[in-house]
């Protein structure tokens, strides 16, 4: 992996560990020549990312709708920022600039970020890996609310398998190295999805 595109909150959170790990990511990533594409602000989550990257000499390319520019702050000292109109194009233009996906804990938006990646792969529109750091426990209860989509006959196990779930970094970005998608059936249908 060349690139990744990590997904997280533009709030703190409430523990110092989500910011501690959010820059600790970044640092990693930095350290292994590995350019970072986020959403551009330098607020919360994201910009503890953002300063991970810098403080670490690595490149970082944020991607920020013009009406969030002045909302979420945007990061004066990345390497590129690209300006986009919407949401659905700041999505596109991540994912068009990355080879994996991780994402980080926050609210709607990096849900809503998560789950479309999600489903590209899900539909084979793309075979990236999509990985999320379980910092604190935070996806445990997706975690679980996956299990029951499997169990309930709404998710197979294959499409489970699309995201990559771990509490450590390293150990996170090794499974995602080691990534092979899924082999997708013929037609997707109740018996296979």
């Amino acid at each position: 992996m060349k690139s990744i595109a990590v997904f997280c909150g533009s709030s703190e959170g409430y523990l110092e560990t989500y910011m501690e790990q959010a820059y600790k990511l970044g640092g990693e990533l930095a350290e292994r020549g590995i350019e970072v594409v986020y959403g551009g602000a330098k607020v919360g989550l994201m910009g503890a990312v953002a300063d991970g990257v810098l403080d670490n000499e690595g490149k970082i390319t944020g991607v920020i709708p013009n009406f969030l520019q002045t909302k979420e702050v945007a990061h004066e000292g990345l390497t590129e920022l690209i300006v986009v109109n919407t949401m659905h194009e700041r999505k596109m233009k991540m994912y068009e600039r990355c080879d994996g996906v991780i994402i980080l804990p926050g609210g709607w938006g990096t849900m809503d970020e998560m789950f479309e990646m999600l489903t590209w792969g899900y539909l084979g529109m793309h075979q990236k890996p999509v990985g999320l750091l379980n910092i604190n426990g935070y996806y445990d209860a997706l975690k679980a609310m996956n299990s029951t989509m499997v169990q309930e006959g709404f998710l197979n196990e294959w499409a489970r398998s699309i995201l990559i779930f771990d509490a450590d970094l390293e150990s996170l970005l090794e499974k995602m190295e080691n990534y092979n998608a899924p082999e997708l059936p013929k037609v997707i249908n109740k018996q296979t999805t």
